[in-house]
């Protein structure tokens, strides 16, 4: 069973750099009322420029995601140019890439990268999700 905790990895283990190695992935950009109308504007850009699929701009934390963000839903053909433009352009906001390969759980932790300093996820939103599918 899997516990009740916030993944850290900066504290517990090497930050992991994005890495072209799943069919599909999801990157999130985290921001705080400071930073959101930068974060929105290189959504934008990123749908723009690379034809992403970019979602809504959150005013609220969302899922396992302790900040606001929006995500961009990519694949592997777009990976080699969108990640490092990325990666320049952020600006010192974080961004969070993952794997999407249908298992949640899985996606948040053994295929989750960084650009910028990672934040700790709230991992126990799986597990509130998990039992709340299994109540009658």
């Amino acid at each position: 069973m899997r516990t009740n905790h916030q993944h850290e990895p900066a504290m517990t283990e090497a930050v992991k750099r994005p890495r072209n190695v799943h069919e599909h992935y999801h990157a999130h950009l985290y921001y705080d009322a400071d930073t959101l109308d930068y974060a929105a504007e290189l959504s934008r850009r990123a749908g723009e420029r690379f034809g992403v699929e970019v979602g809504r701009v959150h005013r609220k934390c969302v899922g396992p995601h302790p900040r606001w963000s929006c995500q961009l839903a990519f694949d592997r053909a777009d990976f080699e140019a969108l990640i490092p433009w990325l990666d320049e352009e952020r600006k010192g906001l974080s961004v969070f890439v993952h794997g999407s390969s249908g298992d949640d759980w899985v996606d948040h932790t053994d295929y989750a990268y960084w650009l910028g300093e990672p934040v700790p996820l709230n991992l126990s939103f799986f597990e509130t999700i998990q039992s709340a599918s299994k109540s009658p």
